[in-house]
């Protein structure tokens, strides 16, 4: 086997899986892409699944090893105090968003998740949360510390729609184009919009729901907290 076999299927499988999403992306299509046979696939993988697995861990480690450094760093920095939000948004979607600006694959791997956020399937769904058990662990707790004042089922769906917000952000130009003519825009705007959205949703007021749903989602008193 050629060296380079296996860092030529995990690429080809990364970039087919993004322009077809997981089930219509074939093995036939990932060998013939990579130049390689499907015992070249069993080989260094066994499976389709097992492949799909390793084309996330590939990036989505070090990703997650860049957001917990970031967050130890902040946390170091501030001595045990609550962080402010905006530190915790940083080490976790500001690494991502860095990431998505890499032309070298990590753009591609970052469309590749963004497209796994809207379209998962049950696979890989379970796969993502053991890989992001820890991460998620990490972060609510500094979020939980840092916003006492919002309750935790409140801050859990503002964390769902900023993972939107990013997900949408990273599909790139195609799907800015549904909304008008807006060209994909440089990575350090793209960044500076992002950041500025995701703040502003954790400053946003409280709801006001429905007296049922109020009771459920009330658990700590509302309050008002710079983020």
């Amino acid at each position: 086997m050629e060296p380079d076999t296996r860092s030529r299927i995990l690429d080809a499988a990364e970039k087919l899986l993004v322009q077809h999403g997981l089930d219509a992306t074939t093995l036939r299509m990932i060998t013939t892409e990579a130049q390689a046979n499907l015992a070249a696939v069993n080989y260094h993988f066994g499976s389709k699944e097992a492949l799909i697995e390793a084309v996330f861990r590939r990036r989505l480690t070090w990703l997650n090893e860049q957001r917990i450094a970031a967050l130890d760093a902040f946390e170091a920095e501030a001595g045990g105090a609550p962080l402010k939000p905006r530190q915790i948004v940083e080490a976790f979607f500001g690494v991502a968003i860095r990431m998505a600006a890499d032309k070298g694959g990590g753009q591609s791997f970052m469309r590749l998740l963004g497209r796994t956020y809207t379209e998962p399937s049950d696979f890989v769904r379970s796969f993502l949360a053991a890989e992001y058990a820890e991460v998620i662990a990490r972060f609510k707790a500094a979020f939980f510390k840092a916003l006492p004042d919002v309750p935790q089922e409140e801050f859990l769906w503002r964390f769902h729609f900023m993972m939107g917000a990013l997900s949408y952000a990273i599909s790139g130009a195609d799907a800015l184009r549904l909304l008008g003519p807006i060209d994909e825009p440089d990575p350090d705007a793209l960044y500076a919009r992002l950041m500025s959205f995701l703040i502003g949703g954790l400053r946003a007021p409280l709801p006001t729901l429905a007296p049922a749903s109020q009771a459920k989602a009330a658990k700590k008193p509302r309050g008002k907290r710079a983020a």
